[in-house]
Order: C-alpha cells, then structure tokens, then sequence
C-alpha cells in the first residue's frame, strides 16, 4: 500500500489528485484494450484530507507521519474490514470499490467516526478527511476503474463537509434503513462535469439526541419493533382493529427522531405466530420489542402493552389502560410517551406536537378507516375498491379526516395501476390535495399524487412529490414502489433497481417488487441478482396465489421469475391460469406476452399486445418503451401495428 499519502505538488487537491484517480475512459480503445474492459455496478468510496496544502505548508514531515499512521492503522483495516478494494492511492486521497454498498457506507461511517475520536485529543495540526460515496455503473480494466460511477464519487467527496459524508441519491436508496443512521438531504446538486444533477445527502455522524451518553445506547439510536397486537375479543372480526392499534403506535414512534423503529410490513410478518421475543429482536436487529394484545367490546377498549430488553429479555415497562373507545388516541399517545420516556429519548416540540395530533375526533370514522387500511394491505382489486369504500365512509362522518382523503387517493392510484381502472387522474389530486391541505406531513398523500402526475407525464413534479412522500416515511412501501415504477417508465433503470430493491425490504412479502425487478437487474447485467430475485418472486407468488385465488396478477407477474429460472411448463401453468381468472385483464394480457415471447410464440404475443397496449394507458406504453423482454419483437414486420399505436403518446 505503499504511495497513499505520498507528497505531491501544492495543489488544490479537489482539482488534480481525485480528478486524475476518478477520470473518464476514452471514447474509444484499441481493441486489445477492450477485450479487457468489464462493466459492473460497484459502490466506490472517494476521500481525500480537507486543507492538505495549509497542512504540508505548515508542517510537512509532521503531516506526512500522521498521514502514513492513519493509513496503517486506520484507513486500511476499516477497508479490509467491510471487504473494500483499495483502487488507487493519490498523495492525500484514496479510490476504494466495494461490491456492497451498505458496506462502502459503513466502512466510510467507521472511518469518519474514529478519525473524529482521535481529533478530540488534537487541539492543533488535525488532519480531517472528507468522503464521498456513490453507487453506480464503472468500467474495470486491468484493476482501475472509470466512467460516471466513479466521477459522481469524486465529486461527492469535494462537496462533503469536512469530517463528514456526502452520498448519491441511489446509495440513500439502497442502504434505507439497514444502518442506524440520520440522512440529511441537501438538494439537488449539479456536479462538475457531470450531465445530470444528483441529488446529494449528508449523513449526520452526531449521537443521538437525548441519550444519556453513559448509556448502552449512547453509541446509536434505541431501535424498537412493535410486535403485531393480539386481537382478545373473541371476535376474528376486530382483527383489523387491534392492527390498526399497531400501525398507528409505529407510525407515532416513527415520528421520534431519536428512535429507529422497525417497518409496519416487516414486523406483521411475525402475525400469528408464536414469538421469543429475544429471538425476534436478534432477526430484526433491535434493542427493544413492544408487545400487546386489544379486547374491544361495545363502547370499552382494553389495551395493554409490555416493552422487554433484547439483552436480557426483562420487562422495562408494562401497563394495562381501560377506557372509552372515544380514548383511543390517547391511549396510543400514552404509549408512546411512556416508551420515549423510559428509553430516555429527547422529544422534540414539533414532535410532541405531531404525536398528540388526533387524526380525527371521530371513532366511527376512525374504526371505518381502520377497516379500510386493512383491505387496503390485503393489495387486490376487490380489497382496493372495498378500501375505497371504508375511506369513502370515513370522510362522510368527518369532513376533516386527512387520512382518509389520503386513503382513498391511495385506492385510485393502485387501481389504475395495477387494475387499469378507469379512474381520472384529476380525482386522485384532487383527494391528495384535500389530504395535504389537512396536514401536509402525510407520506401517503405525496406519493399518491406523484403517482397521478407521472400519470400525466409531469415527470418533474411527480419526482418532488415522491422525494417529500420518502422523506416524511422512509418506511412507506408505497412511496418507493409507485416512485420505482416512475423512473422504469422513464429509463432510469439503476434508479428504479435501487427504489425496487428498499420496496421489496420494507414489504418482505412482496412479490410484484422481486418479480419486476428480474428484467432490471439483466439490463444492467445483474445476472446473479436475476436469478436470486427470481427464486424470491416465485415463492412470494405462490403464497400470494394460495391467499388471493381470485387474482390474477401473482400468475401474470410471477411468470417471469418461473422463466428466468427455466421452468417454462410450470410458466405455461400459470399462463392459462391468469387468463381462465380474467381473460380480459389488460395488464394480464400484457405480461403474458413477455411469457409467449420466452416462448417464441411471437403472433400470439403480438395479438395480446394489440389487445392490451390500446387500454393500457400512456404509463404503460411508456413502460413498454423500456421493457427488454419485447427486444425480440421490435425487428419483426408485424411490430408496425405496435408502431402506430405508440404514437398516441
């Protein structure tokens, strides 16, 4: 590793060392040269020393030692450590690539943070780097690397604070919410010499407020999962409600900057099931588990909760509350205040403030919007429309229900594009907007309305919509899915790759995130990824045909995954069972398609297409427009037809 802090001319480094390590490959090589290039997508660490010329014009053989110790005894192990390969090495800076990107962002937060350490005790000649990350396609040829994934790196690492992180759009996506730490958006950027303006995050190293710093868990953020709560009535009827008690008690922690609360998909995966709660704390990686278990009866609700220790599995706090259903809400209050408190966790004013904001000082329209979003989770055509219906309910005994205006733009945004409902856009702003009119902090209600405004080719509009709806809930599987499916309509493929991908982890039961991200990975010659996000689709699939037998779309969907893994006849099976479900589904006739293509039945997959594109919508051209599967097609005399009916758009 000799040559990494070596002495160089005093020259702004930002401008020479990174620039040369991170520059772009020639237009065009030899080809002996080329026979050596491979494309990969690769997570690249740049980092360089902040004030380096001030450093060696004050004291060069002085900062020349310090520097060479950090790489020995600081930077290089963190590397090794988080499985990095040192690139290159220029005078003060570094290139590092990393085949996981959660990996390049902890290694860069271990760096950061032990240089921080270390700097306490260095009142004068400090040395303080600054980094930047990037997930993004590069060029490989003979152990360096090129190309733009590697230019916006360099680029990050100069606009990052110093002592700090900058990192890509795409690694914010990517990592979500595996790392317990604070991202804080600093716009959209345009970087030099690059095309496209990024937008740029900065990750906050600082403690969490409000921890006692002599505490365990001064050194992160109390992390909790809410276990799903035990309906005790009796009655399999109130399930929705003692899982509407559960939502909204993650939502309300959620809204705790000092907490890193587990997703609501994620932990109703453990519903039903008989639970060790330390086990569960280790699967999910958590501090703390909160259980508890709903008896409503009439106008009385019973509500308990207990919060036990990973550690030790010993009760921290545990309380019964016996009231009128009209205390609900602060019921759900009480509990969270008493979690905050005995986890010795900062509120915040705006937090206390968003906490004990009823949504509604309704109890009916609440039950029914309780109704509602269980309909809505349950993600079929009739449970959508059923949905729609509760929310609708919910509205009409309170004019004044945000949520529930936000519900049912929700229902219209799923049905148009899952069901091809025939539903106008301008109903679903038009919800959305009453919804953020009410309260402008719902995730739901921004995602909703990107999702009407990609409809309506406001391409930039909908990208604002759905960056608010991601910043307000990086939980919300809604907000990465519809966003996802907007960037794949429009070719952004690593975007979508990387959005599909924090879907499927938020949604573990997923299937439609794994099945359409198999055609995304082989675009970007993600093969492995392919196969592995196949095998995930189809028993996803499966599950969800054994639940849903009235629907379709597992069948239509799930076929890809079936063909990626080359179980054609299996593929067949479910072909004819998508058409003997709704021989007239658009969307069905579309997907099967792709499957008749795989097939080389090419007339059959042109007689569909002609059938579907027509009532498809301009989203679903636009998606055709990218969708490799139909490469085959698009040479044929036939494809004409298809020609015409893409000029609509």
């Amino acid at each position: 590793m000799a040559g990494l802090f070596q002495r160089k001319s005093p020259r702004n480094f930002a401008l020479t060392s990174l620039a040369v390590a991170c520059r772009i490959a020639p237009a065009v090589l030899p080809s002996s040269v080329a026979t050596r290039m491979e494309r990969r997508l690769s997570a690249i660490l740049a980092a360089d020393v902040a004030g380096y010329s001030r450093l060696m014009s004050a004291d060069e053989a002085g900062t020349m030692g310090r520097l060479k110790m950090l790489r020995t005894s600081l930077a290089e192990p963190k590397i090794s450590e988080h499985n990095g390969r040192i690139v290159k090495l220029t005078g003060d800076g570094m290139l590092v690539e990393f085949s996981s990107v959660v990996s390049a962002v902890a290694c860069a937060v271990d760096i950061q943070s032990a240089m921080r350490a270390r700097n306490a005790g260095e009142p004068n000649g400090r040395i303080e780097f600054r980094i930047g990350v990037n997930l993004g396609d590069i060029i490989v040829e003979e152990g360096d690397i090129f190309g733009d994934g590697v230019n916006v790196a360099a680029r990050l690492e100069s606009i990052a604070p110093v002592g700090g992180i900058a990192v890509s759009q795409s690694v914010r996506d990517h990592v979500g919410n595996r790392l317990d730490l604070t991202f804080a958006d600093m716009g959209e950027r345009r970087l030099k010499n690059i095309e496209t303006p990024v937008r740029v995050y900065s990750i906050t190293l600082e403690r969490a407020a409000g921890v006692d710093a002599g505490s365990p868990e001064a050194k992160q953020r109390p992390s909790i999962a809410v276990l799903p709560f035990v309906n005790m009535s009796g009655d399999p009827e109130q399930e929705y409600f003692s899982d509407g008690i559960t939502e909204d008690v993650i939502t309300d922690l959620s809204k705790v900057s000092g907490l890193f609360v587990i997703a609501r998909n994620t932990v109703f995966t453990y519903k039903g099931k008989t639970v060790k709660v330390q086990e569960a704390a280790k699967e999910l990686g958590v501090n703390f588990i909160l259980e508890g278990s709903v008896r409503k009866a009439g106008a009385r609700v019973r509500v308990t909760g207990q919060l036990i220790s990973a550690r030790d599995g010993g009760h921290v706090w545990a309380d019964r509350y016996d009231r009128d259903l009209t205390d609900i809400f602060a019921i759900q209050d009480e509990i969270t205040h008493a979690i905050v408190e005995q986890l010795k966790v900062k509120l915040l004013p705006q937090e206390k403030k968003n906490i004990a904001q009823a949504p509604t000082g309704n109890v009916e329209a609440y039950t029914y919007y309780l109704r509602g979003r269980d309909f809505f989770h349950r993600r079929s055509k009739r449970y959508f429309q059923l949905a729609r219906l509760m929310f609708a309910r919910a509205v009409e005994l309170d004019p004044l229900y945000a949520r529930a205006y936000a519900g049912m733009a929700d229902c219209d945004s799923f049905l148009v594009l899952w069901c091809r409902e025939d539903i106008p856009t301008e109903l679903i702003l038009e919800n959305s907007a009453k919804a953020l009119t009410l309260d402008d902090k719902l995730a739901e209600a921004h995602a909703s309305r990107g999702a009407a405004l990609s409809l309506m080719h406001q391409r930039e509009d909908a990208a604002a919509e759905f960056e608010k709806a991601i910043a307000l809930d990086p939980n919300s599987f809604e907000s990465h899915y519809l966003y996802a499916r907007a960037n794949f309509a429009q070719g952004n493929m690593e975007r979508a790759a990387a959005l599909f991908e924090r879907a499927a982890e938020i949604n573990p039961e997923d299937y439609q995130s794994e099945c359409l991200l198999i055609q995304i990975y082989r675009s970007l010659g993600r093969d492995e990824d392919a196969k592995n996000a196949a095998r995930k689709g189809v028993k996803l699939a499966e599950r969800e045909l054994s639940l849903h037998a009235e629907d379709p779309r597992p069948a239509h969907l799930g076929i890809a995954a079936l063909f990626e893994l080359g179980e054609n006849d299996r593929a067949r099976e479910w072909m004819s069972r998508a058409l003997a479900i709704d021989p007239d589904d658009p969307l069905a006739q579309y997907n099967l398609a792709c499957g008749y293509v795989k097939l080389g039945e090419m007339d059959t997959a042109f007689d569909l297409l002609e059938k579907s594109l027509p009532r498809l919508g301009s989203d679903l051209r636009q998606w055709f427009k990218h969708d490799s599967d139909f490469e085959p097609l698009r040479t044929l005399t036939r494809y004409g037809k298809i020609a015409e009916i893409m000029k609509e758009d």
